[in-house]
């Protein structure tokens, strides 16, 4: 199914691999940034080159470069990740569609994430470590076009994926703090944040979450 009405946080295929919609900004001739799940590199295109996929019970990915499985049947737990497919936030809550939390605590009715956001046991999928045999792996749209042992060899070899650029946004993932912080300078593989922050390719795919580009044009 072909898009041309983008909306942050919808899985999409960009050639060929699957990818989730961070952002949209319609007023740029490549208005789609997108970020590939498999190794959670930057990607920008435009919306005729993206095809809309919904997860669902079952399907399996890669996800920085390890593989999970999605289940509506189990529940999460502390250190969990979970897939929000059916957000309906309180009006104290920040989240949105597909976006991937860590579970902190379980309550009766549902999780708290370490993102201190309450997510109802009804609204998420729990992304459950490994791929189920019974799984339908989700991460190629077609996949005769890639070599027949991409599923054992892909969460084997981790690429470090695409470096940032300078003026990129990022928000720290993990704690009940909001830190943001951009990127004010690269020098080989070391990444410079505002606020005197230094890390790796590694360091930042794991722990931040990128938002936006001040130098977009």
């Amino acid at each position: 199914m072909k898009l041309y009405q983008v909306r942050k946080g919808q899985f999409v295929y960009f050639n060929n691999e699957l990818h989730k919609v961070y952002s949209v900004k319609p007023i740029y001739k490549q208005s789609v940034h997108l970020i590939k799940l498999k190794d959670l590199s930057q990607h920008l295109t435009n919306a005729s080159k993206v095809e809309r996929y919904i997860p669902k019970h079952l399907d399996s990915f890669i996800f920085n470069h390890k593989a999970y499985t999605l289940h509506k049947e189990k529940q999460a737990e502390e250190g969990d990740f979970i897939l929000i497919t059916n957000p309906s936030p309180d009006y104290m809550d920040h989240y949105s569609l597909n976006e991937i939390e860590i579970v902190s605590s379980v309550e009766s009715k549902g999780v708290i994430t370490t993102r201190a956001n309450g997510v109802k046991h009804i609204e998420y999928l729990l992304m459950v470590p490994g791929r189920d045999p019974n799984s339908n792996p989700i991460d190629y749209l077609d996949k005769s076009m890639v070599d027949n042992d991409w599923m054992s060899n892909d969460s084997d070899q981790p690429a470090e994926g695409e470096m940032p650029t300078i003026g990129d946004v990022y928000k720290k993932r993990d704690g009940g703090s909001s830190i943001e912080a951009m990127v004010v300078a690269i020098n080989d593989k070391k990444i410079f944040l505002g606020n005197n922050i230094e890390l790796s390719l590694n360091k930042l795919n794991e722990g931040w979450e990128y938002q936006y580009s001040l130098l977009e044009d």
